[in-house]
């Protein structure tokens, strides 16, 4: 235990990439290796591979590998590849720590569902899952999707005591708990957004980037906005928040990620397929679609 300054590696845009899937349900390799280089050639800084976008509840073991390997391939060493490894069950995410593939950059845990543990279990999570790998970790706070909170005391009492934990996703909307992380972390623990439509705001109060999902549909304009909101330059990062604004709310409207999936099969990335109980997007919300990608890439 320590509470030594560490160093984030992981700055700017990450994208948290989907899975695709063929019209059989089958991992579409093909498409994923589509995205991933979509992804590099639209400038993001990092790539994230088996979050809850990747659909990762749903794929097997034999799945997740071969997901992790694809990207792997395709990125060839260009960008650093964060796996996600979490769940609800500490013992079973300490031994998946222990067998993560070469080429791997870092981890992004998400905080236990369903279970609701105390602040007090959080924390305890964190210091085995700290303590069963050298690469350094992303905490990932979600309370829509786990049903508990990490608090800001939490989060700052894990960045104090395990020195490899070097960040936070911060999904949980409340501005007033990100400035207080913010305000109390210690030396090189940094905050990522983990709402596409709060980045700006959240990079305006000292986060250093964003995990982002509709990132992947619209790689260069949204990795354009966070350069241009860590340098400060307000006035463009407005135009390309606001650029994506209504996009980025239609891809959340009926479940995530079947909306960004639907962006990317107009953008003739992958196809739009996702795995129940997940469920497609309604052809009201697929023209809406359609709409966005046109209009984006037309530049309006």
């Amino acid at each position: 235990m320590t509470s030594a300054p560490r160093h984030n590696p992981f700055h700017g845009t990450g994208v948290a990439l989907v899975t695709p899937f063929d019209a059989s349900g089958h991992v579409d390799f093909a498409g994923l290796r589509s995205l991933v280089t979509h992804c590099i050639a639209g400038g993001v800084d990092f790539l994230v591979a088996l979050g809850t976008t990747g659909e990762s509840a749903t794929l097997s073991k034999a799945e997740k590998a071969a997901v992790v390997d694809s990207i792997l391939e395709a990125n060839a060493g260009q960008l650093p590849v964060v796996l996600g490894v979490g769940g609800n069950d500490t013992r079973e995410v300490v031994s998946a720590l222990k067998s993560v593939p070469a080429g791997i950059d870092g981890i992004l845990s998400v905080s236990p569902y369903y279970n609701k543990p105390s602040q007090e279990g959080i924390y305890q999570h964190y210091c085995q899952v700290a303590a069963a790998t050298t690469l350094p970790i992303i905490l990932y706070n979600v309370p829509g999707r786990t049903s508990s909170n990490v608090t800001a005391a939490t989060t700052v009492r894990i960045a104090q005591d395990c020195p490899n934990v070097v960040a936070v996703k911060e999904a949980s909307g409340q501005m007033e708990q990100i400035m207080a992380i913010l305000d109390q972390a210690p030396e090189g623990f940094e905050v990522l957004s983990g709402d596409d439509n709060l980045t700006l705001p959240m990079i305006a109060c000292g986060a250093t980037g964003v995990i982002s999902v509709s990132g992947q549909a619209f790689p260069a304009i949204f990795s354009q906005l966070v350069r241009d909101a860590r340098a400060q330059n307000l006035s463009a990062a407005r135009k390309g928040h606001f650029a994506l604004f209504t996009l980025t709310q239609d891809l959340f409207a009926e479940g995530n990620p079947a909306g960004v999936k639907s962006a990317l099969a107009h953008l003739g990335i992958c196809g739009p397929a996702v795995r129940l109980p997940l469920w497609g997007v309604s052809e009201v919300l697929d023209a809406k679609m359609a709409g966005h990608v046109a209009r984006l890439r037309s530049g309006i």
